[in-house]
């Protein structure tokens, strides 16, 4: 991956995306330091897709479970019993 420095991307940006779109991802560095990446959009697409959990790993994970959904036990209010007549 070949890194720009924040001046030679914004004074040669159409290079730096070109080299983006012919090369893959591109780092943009600060003062030495790895800042950024640019990255072209069908590989962004496909890295958020996967970042994304499926409905499986949701139902099977700690946060599916239902108990936050009933209220506490005691909580609840009940029905007065109606008369038997």
């Amino acid at each position: 991956m070949h890194a720009w420095s924040v001046q030679d991307a914004k004074a040669k940006f159409s290079e730096f995306l070109d080299a983006c779109l012919e090369e893959g991802p591109q780092m943009v560095t600060r003062r030495g330091a790895e800042t950024a990446v640019l990255v072209p959009v069908e590989e962004w697409r496909r890295l958020r897709s996967a970042a994304r959990p499926s409905l499986k790993q949701l139902l099977l994970s700690d946060a599916a479970r239902v108990e936050m959904l009933a209220s506490e036990r005691g909580k609840a209010r009940r029905r007065a019993p109606e008369s038997m007549s």
